[in-house]
Order: structure tokens, then C-alpha cells, then sequence
């Protein structure tokens, strides 16, 4: 048994805290400065958190080394449980050719790039992370804007800077979970409260994409539509957050914005349609090609769509696809086949949410002590980081598996293809599985050694200031990491030692390091990388990462100043009670 010590360097809470917080500074300087492969970035600080918890905190080998095994089997299930099932219901669309069905059927809706961001990047790509998370919506929604004609960096861009706001409630509100299980806090409660944050940032998103399509013309022209997007997704976010489904918040706001946007464009139309001018190729001309509007017969503004010419072949082959393909009318019913596997997960999800059908499916929940760890807190009280809850039946993955079962009839997908498909998610996940397993196992050795704890004590002694610092540390174990469910994992228990230490709400931080971590992703490394890959760009990762940064810090400063005003009576009547 082991009883956490959290000075044990001097009896000086300040010294210790230098220690505690070397296995975070290899996982930055790793992952940011050096640039080594996330994967071997989380094993090498898993190493130094083993490190420090055994020769500075007096931590027993085998306890440390039970608790990263604990938290890499948390890093499996039930978080890439979901990941997994859910890439595999999207590879069964690619494999059967539905996902050009729904690219092609979004861009029927319009024909205006700047609207085309707003649903693609922002609508689908939120309902994209609701059921994927991990950079699947940057990846797809990236190539699926080439093939509508988007410039590569400007696709990155678009979709790196779209996911925000819906990251927190991602893989079908995985950080969420995550973060509650770190924190010991109510999962409804964190979902409700990061429900009234996120929101105000969703308001801005939608007209932050369509500055970067076509600066503030674009902004004049097309503010209704793209203001009508992020009110409606901030009201279902908050709607469905605290009082519906906290799994299911960003699905039903990703489908009511799109439902809204698409609505309103029956009866509204931006004056000018905007459309990228094709690239010029270099053998011909050496200037880069500038996007702009022509003007037709009709006196309104008729743009020229052109293949990007500015990426390597994945990016040229998709808009060549696109070309191919413009004029094609698919049937109603392989329209409804593309739609279909996103409905049947909502249907899945939804009755799953049933009393009767929840109590039958948490029935067979187990509950049991992760074997041979036995931990007490620096007040002698045994913690509950060591109990591990199996709920191998109600747990969203198991979910995803059965809306997957279900989606092989309504896509006409032989059964033999759709496990062909579910073996190679596996493998087209390895990477990303041993790096996420190793973050968990590292939060889970610091959190169990008490390093966690020691940092959140020596950092509460910012006071009430502490309110601002809150969302930064979020901001930076994102862009760091890439992942909000990584970050909630290595800051959220010290987020709730900081708040009670400082004398604010616990609940308040624990979400805004959630709320805050979510404007880090376009910065991440890995995010970064991800969407270089996938628009041809690879190496240009510095590029894009000038063209975020900005608008990464812009959010941010507005979600400090929103977390700090409702530490405060200005805005804590928004804290749930």
C-alpha cells in the first residue's frame, strides 16, 4: 500500500513541483521541440513519470508500475474502444463508395465555398469528431474541401480551425468521460457545465471560417447563414448537454446547424457566389493563381471552380474525382445509404439512453480493484483511482459495435469486407492506440505517485487568479498531446486540487481545462501533421501552423476571460448549482 506524499523533496512544496513536473516537460519538449513520433514521445515520459514517482516520491516499483498498467488498459476501454468502432463504421462507408455519395450529396446544398466551409468543416466535421474524435474530422473534411476545389493549405486550415468548439464532447464525449474519471467528479455535471462554455466559442467559429474563405467580403456577404449555424449548434450544444445526452451532444448539434443552414439557404442566397479561380500550372505561368468572383449574365457574381493544383497526388486524385463526378445524380435511396450509418448510431444511442434499456445494460457492469494497486491520498483516505469500472456492455464502444453490425446491412457491405475493414481500423490505428495508451498510463502513474497533486497545490497559489491560468493549462496539454482527452487525463485531478487549494469551484476549473484544451488542437503537432497528410502538404506543417495560431490564441483569450467571469458574481449564476 501506498500513501501519496506530495513534498517529500525538502518537506518544500516548491521543489517537489520541479520534479513532478519533468515527465510533462519531456512530453513537450518531445512532442514540440524535438519533433519525435507521439507514440515513442508518450512511452519515453511514461518512463520519466515511473522515474520520478519511484526515486522522488517514495513510491513502490511495482505500485507505479500497476497504476500505468491500470491506466493504459483505460487508455483501450473504454476510450479506443470508441476511436476504434467508430473509424470502422466510416472505412465501411469509403469501402463501399457512400462516402463520395455523401461528399457529392453536400455539395449539391451549395455551390458558394464559403457556405460549403461552414457545413463541411464546421457541421460534418463536428459530427465527425462526436463519433470519431482523434483528428478523424481534420483528415476527412480536409480532402473532402480539395474535392469541392479548396486550395490545400487553405482545406488545412479550414479544418483544423473548425475543430474546436465540438472537441470537447468528441468520440461521443470521451475527454468528458475521461475527465470525470480523473477528477472524481459527476459526469453530467462536467458535461453541463463545459455546456456553457463551449457554446460561446461555437457562436464565432462559423464566421472565423468564412474570414479565412474570403476575408470580411465574405464575412458582409454570408454572415446570416453562418451566424444562423453557430447560434443553433451553441443553443443544441447547451441543450443537449444539460439536459438530453452528454454522449450525444455534438451530434445533435452538428445535424440541427446543418439542418438549419441547408433550411435557410431554400429561401436566402449570399448576393455573389464565391468559388476558388483553378491554380495555374507552373510550366505555364509562374504566378500563384488568386481566387475571385466573376460576374455573369444575370448581374450575380458566378465563380470558376478549378482542381487544386497545389498538392501531391492524394489532394489531386480526389479533385480530379470531383471533376468526374460534378454532374453525377445519385438515387434517393444510395443518398439515404450514405446517411444511414449516422442514423442508425443516433437511433443506437438514443435507446440506449432509455431507462429500462440503460438499467439492462448496466446490469451486468462490474466494478473491482485493479489487482495488487492499493492507494491512499496525502489524507490517508483510500482513493478511488484504483477502482476500475468495467462496463463492457453499456460502454459507448460497445455501442459503435452494434450501430457497425447494424450499418453492414444498410450499406450492402458482405460481412467478409466489413471484417476485412474492422482488421484494417486496427491497423491503420496501431500508432495512435500505443500513444494514447501510454498518455493514460503516465496520467495514471502521476495522478496515483501524487505529482499531479503536488503541482495543483503549488499552482493554487495564484489565488483567484488561477480562474485565467485554468483554460491555458487545458490549451497547452492539447497542443501539446492532441488530444483534449489526453490533456483532461494529465491536468484534470490537478485542476480540482488548484480550484479547492485557491477556494474556487472545482467543477468550473475541471471543465474549463476541457473548454480551454479544445482551442490547442489546431496547434498540435500531430493535428498538424495530420492535416499536412492528408492535402499533400507534408513538411508544410510550419505553414500551417503560422496560418492557426492566431486565431488559436484569439478563442483563447476569449474562453480565460468567459471561465474568469464565472469564478467571479459577473457570470457565476452560469455555474450549475
Amino acid at each position: 500500500m501506498y500513501q501519496q506524499v506530495l513534498d517529500p523533496i525538502g518537506d518544500s512544496l516548491s521543489l517537489t513541483a520541479i520534479f513532478a513536473a519533468l515527465p510533462l516537460l519531456v512530453l513537450f519538449v518531445l512532442l514540440g521541440v524535438l519533433r519525435i513520433t507521439a507514440w515513442l514521445a508518450g512511452l519515453l515520459s511514461l518512463l520519466a513519470a515511473i522515474l520520478v514517482a519511484v526515486l522522488i516520491y517514495p513510491m513502490p516499483v511495482d505500485q507505479a508500475v500497476l497504476a500505468a498498467t491500470e491506466g493504459g488498459a483505460f487508455g483501450f476501454f473504454p476510450i479506443l474502444w470508441i476511436v476504434i468502432n467508430a473509424i470502422w463504421v466510416y472505412n465501411m462507408t469509403v469501402t463501399t463508395g457512400h462516402f463520395d455519395v455523401l461528399r457529392r450529396s453536400f455539395a449539391r446544398v451549395s455551390d458558394d465555398q464559403r457556405i460549403q466551409a461552414v457545413i463541411i468543416a464546421f457541421c460534418f466535421g463536428a459530427l465527425l469528431e462526436a463519433l470519431a474524435g482523434f483528428g478523424t474530422p481534420v483528415a476527412i473534411t480536409s480532402v473532402m474541401l480539395i474535392a469541392l476545389g479548396f486550395r490545400p493549405i487553405k482545406a488545412a486550415t479550414l479544418a483544423l480551425v473548425a475543430n474546436t468548439a465540438p472537441v470537447a464532447f468528441g468520440a461521443l464525449a470521451v475527454p468528458i468521460t475521461t475527465l470525470g474519471t480523473v477528477t472524481e467528479l459527476p459526469v453530467d455535471d462536467l458535461g453541463a457545465m463545459v455546456g456553457r462554455q463551449t457554446p460561446i466559442l461555437a457562436i464565432f467559429v462559423p464566421l472565423a471560417l468564412v474570414f479565412i474563405v474570403d476575408k470580411g467580403r465574405g464575412v458582409r456577404q454570408v454572415w446570416p447563414a453562418a451566424l444562423l449555424c453557430g447560434v443553433t449548434f451553441a443553443i443544441a450544444q447547451f441543450a443537449t448537454s444539460n439536459y438530453l445526452s452528454v454522449p450525444l451532444t455534438d451530434i445533435v448539434a452538428a445535424l440541427i446547424a446543418a439542418g438549419a443552414v441547408v433550411a435557410f439557404l431554400r429561401v436566402w442566397q449570399p448576393a455573389d457566389t464565391y468559388s476558388e479561380e483553378a491554380e495555374p500550372e507552373p510550366a505555364r505561368t509562374g504566378r500563384t493563381g488568386a481566387a475571385r468572383s466573376t460576374t455573369g449574365r444575370s448581374g450575380a457574381a458566378s465563380s470558376t471552380t478549378g482542381r487544386t493544383g497545389g498538392g501531391t497526388s492524394d489532394g489531386v486524385d480526389m479533385a480530379k474525382g470531383a471533376d468526374a463526378d460534378a454532374g453525377k445524380h445519385d438515387p434517393p435511396v444510395e443518398v439515404l445509404r450514405a446517411y444511414s450509418p449516422y442514423l442508425i448510431i443516433i437511433a443506437v444511442f438514443v435507446v440506449a439512453q432509455i431507462p429500462v434499456v440503460r438499467d439492462a445494460l448496466d446490469s451486468v457492469t462490474v466494478s473491482f480493484n485493479w489487482p495488487g494497486l492499493h492507494i491512499l491520498n496525502s489524507a490517508g483516505e483510500a482513493s478511488t483511482i484504483s477502482t476500475f469500472k468495467f462496463n463492457w456492455l453499456a460502454a459507448a464502444g460497445t455501442l459503435m459495435v452494434i450501430s457497425g453490425l447494424l450499418t453492414i446491412p444498410a450499406l450492402g457491405i458482405s460481412p467478409a469486407k466489413a471484417l476485412r475493414a474492422y482488421a484494417d481500423t486496427y491497423r491503420q490505428l496501431i500508432t495512435a492506440i500505443v500513444t494514447v495508451m501510454a498518455v493514460l498510463a503516465l496520467a495514471y502513474v502521476m495522478n496515483s505517485s501524487g505529482q499531479t497533486a503536488t503541482l495543483g497545490a503549488w499552482m493554487a497559489g495564484a489565488g483567484g487568479l488561477f480562474a485565467i491560468i485554468s483554460p491555458i493549462l487545458g490549451w497547452l496539454g492539447v497542443a501539446v498531446t492532441g488530444s483534449d482527452t489526453s490533456s483532461n487525463s494529465l491536468f484534470g485531478a490537478l485542476q480540482v486540487k488548484a480550484a479547492m487549494d485557491a477556494g474556487l469551484n472545482p467543477l468550473l476549473l475541471a471543465a474549463a481545462n476541457s473548454s480551454g484544451g479544445v482551442l490547442g488542437k489546431m496547434i498540435s503537432p500531430q493535428n498538424l501533421a495530420i492535416a499536412a497528410a492528408a492535402v499533400g502538404l507534408a513538411g508544410k506543417e510550419g505553414d500551417l501552423f503560422r496560418r492557426v495560431l492566431g486565431w488559436s490564441i484569439l478563442f483563447l483569450v476569449l474562453m480565460c476571460a468567459l471561465v474568469y467571469l464565472q469564478s467571479t458574481s459577473v457570470l457565476s449564476w452560469m455555474v450549475p448549482g
